[in-house]
C-alpha cells in the first residue's frame, strides 16, 4: 500500500502573507486583525526557539498600558491564531502551535517552506556559481521577490532588520543579474528586470543607470528620457537633490539625436522645431539651463549685450523652511506664474527644492528687478492666504573672457 505524503506548509511572506496547505490557502487579506498576523509571523520566523508569554506580550503591547490584562489578551490572540490555522486543516492550529510551561513552541516536525528563505538560498547558490548557472539561480530567486517582506507589518520593529537584509540582497542580486543579461545581449529581459527593480527600490541610482543604459543600447531614447525625468522628479521632490553626474551624462546622451542618414534642411528644421509651443517663458531641466546660461555668457562676450540672473526663493513668513506640502504647492503655483508672466525668450528652471532660477537675456538691471517684482506681486495677489513668502536676488551675468 502506497504511503500518503503529508503536504508541506508553504508560506509566502514576500509581497504578501499567505499560507498554503494542500489545496487550501489563507491570507492576511481574509482576517484584518493585525496582532494575529504579527504574532503568527513572529512565531514562524522564530520557530526554532521557545518563546515566553512575556516576549509575545511585549511584542503585542510594548509600553501600551491600555490592556489591563495583557496575558489574558494574549491567550485570545493565540486562540485566534489557532482558529486561523485550522482553516487549512482541522486541528492544525494546535498541532503547529504548542504551549508548554507557560511558553509557546512552533512544531518544527511539520515540514514547511518559507519563500524568503528559499530566495536567500538561491541567492547564495548563485553567488557560488558562474556564468549561465549563476544567472539561472538568480532568476529563480528574483521570481520569488514580488515585493519586500510582510509589507502590512513593515512598522514592526523586530521586522525592520529582517526586511533590510532581504531588500539589500534583492537589490544586489538584481544588479548582478541585469549586468549578466546585458553581457549576453538579452537586453529586453534586462529592461524588464530593471523596471521591476526600480519599482521595489525607487531610490537606488545604480538601478536607474542600468535601466537607462540598456534602453539606450536598444535605441529607445524616448524611454530613457522618460525614466530619467521620472527619477529626477522623484529624487527632487523627496530629497531636494539632483541626479548624479553619471545619470546626467546618460540623460544628455539620450537627448542627443543622431540620424543614420544625411538630412535635408527641411527635415532638419522639422526636428529642431519646438512642439506644442506654450506662451511665456521656457521651463527646462537644470542641466539644460546650465547649458543655456553658458551659451549666453559666451554670446555676451562677443556682442556686448547684457543679461541678468534672477533667483527666487520660497520660504515661510519668518524665513524658516515651509512644511513639505505647503512648499510643493507654492512651488507649483510659482512655476505657473513664471510661465505666464515672462517673455518667450526668457528661460527658467527649478534649481533646488525651494528655488527657481530665471535667465533674462538682453535685460538691464532695472528691467530685471521689475520682472522679479512683477512676479512677486502676482504671487501675493493670486495667493493672498499662502503661507509662503518670496525672496529675490538679481545678479548680472559675467561674460566669458
Amino acid at each position: 500500500m502506497q504511503e500518503v505524503m503529508e503536504p508541506i506548509l508553504q508560506i509566502q511572506v514576500l509581497g504578501k502573507f499567505t499560507l498554503r496547505y494542500g489545496e487550501t490557502v489563507i491570507s492576511d487579506e481574509d482576517d484584518r486583525s493585525r496582532k494575529v498576523w504579527a504574532v503568527l509571523a513572529y512565531l514562524i520566523y522564530h520557530r526554532e526557539k521557545i518563546i515566553s508569554q512575556q516576549e509575545l506580550v511585549d511584542l503585542c503591547w510594548g509600553e501600551d498600558t491600555r490592556s489591563s490584562d495583557p496575558h489574558n489578551a494574549l491567550k485570545s490572540v493565540v486562540h485566534r491564531i489557532r482558529a486561523t490555522l485550522d482553516k487549512l486543516q482541522e486541528g492544525l492550529g494546535r498541532t503547529l502551535l504548542r504551549r508548554k510551561a507557560g511558553c509557546y513552541i512552533w512544531n518544527t516536525d511539520v515540514p514547511l517552506e518559507v519563500d524568503a528563505e528559499v530566495f536567500d538560498t538561491l541567492c547564495s547558490r548563485g553567488a557560488a556559481l558562474e556564468g549561465d548557472e549563476r544567472l539561472e539561480a538568480y532568476q529563480q530567486a528574483l521570481a520569488l521577490y514580488s515585493n519586500d517582506i510582510l509589507p502590512k507589518l513593515s512598522s514592526e520593529l523586530w521586522l525592520v532588520p529582517i526586511t533590510t537584509y532581504y531588500h539589500q540582497r534583492y537589490v544586489q542580486t538584481a544588479e548582478e543579474s541585469i549586468q549578466l543579461l546585458e553581457e549576453q545581449d538579452r537586453l529586453q529581459e534586462a529592461i524588464l528586470l530593471a523596471r521591476q527593480a526600480v519599482r521595489i527600490e525607487p531610490y537606488q541610482e545604480r538601478l536607474y543607470a542600468q535601466l537607462i543604459r540598456t534602453l539606450l543600447k536598444m535605441g529607445n531614447q524616448k524611454g530613457a528620457i522618460a525614466v530619467y525625468e521620472e527619477m529626477s522628479e522623484l529624487f527632487f521632490s523627496n530629497f531636494g537633490v539632483m541626479p548624479s553626474d553619471e545619470l546626467r551624462a546618460l540623460y544628455r546622451k539620450a537627448t542627443r539625436t543622431v540620424n543614420n542618414h544625411a538630412l535635408s534642411v527641411e527635415d532638419l528644421r522639422d526636428q529642431l522645431k519646438e512642439e506644442h509651443v506654450i506662451g511665456g517663458a521656457m521651463l527646462c531641466t537644470y542641466d539644460f539651463f546650465k547649458i543655456l546660461y553658458r551659451s549666453e555668457t559666451r554670446t555676451m562676450a562677443r556682442t556686448g549685450n547684457t543679461a541678468h540672473l534672477c533667483l527666487l526663493t520660497v520660504a515661510a513668513k519668518d524665513g524658516s523652511e515651509l512644511p513639505k506640502r505647503s512648499l510643493d504647492r507654492a512651488m507649483e503655483n510659482l512655476q505657473e506664474l513664471i510661465r505666464q508672466n515672462l517673455r518667450k525668450g526668457d528661460v527658467a528652471s527649478q534649481c533646488s527644492v525651494s528655488q527657481y532660477v530665471i535667465l533674462l537675456p538682453r535685460a538691464n538691471y532695472e528691467n530685471s528687478h521689475m520682472v522679479a517684482n512683477r512676479l512677486m506681486t502676482a504671487f501675493y495677489r493670486r495667493y493672498p492666504h499662502s503661507p509662503a513668502r518670496l525672496r529675490c536676488v538679481v545678479q548680472p551675468l559675467e561674460p566669458v573672457e
